[in-house]
């Protein structure tokens, strides 16, 4: 992994992506919740009239690069997100876990 292979990095190439392209104008809170939820849709979609197992779907690599672009759209968007209202996604998904350790303990 280079060592310029971080969360922070990736934030950051994912905001300059946006400005060269003008793009801040549209990335408005509540049109980044919307394309999370459109590009979660299309995550579902690569499996929608199908139930692979693990195997089928790990073996299979075109399968297996779509679910990997739909994923990929997803996480930054959410990045996205983070990065306009200041959140750090690694501290917020830490709070989360928490929080669900206590709602369901072992």
């Amino acid at each position: 992994m280079p060592e310029n292979d971080s969360l922070e990095n990736t934030m950051a190439v994912v905001d300059e992506f946006t400005r060269e392209r003008d793009w801040e104008q549209f990335h408005t809170v509540k049109n980044l919740m919307a394309s999370i939820s459109i590009e979660a849709s299309e995550l579902n979609e690569t499996l929608q009239w199908s139930n692979p197992n693990h195997e089928d779907v790990v073996s299979n690599a075109e399968l297996l690069a779509k679910i990997a672009d739909e994923t990929a759209d997803v996480m930054v968007y959410c990045l996205r997100l983070c990065s306009i209202l200041n959140l750090d996604p690694i501290r917020i998904m830490d709070e989360k876990i928490e929080k669900n350790r206590k709602k369901y303990p072992v």
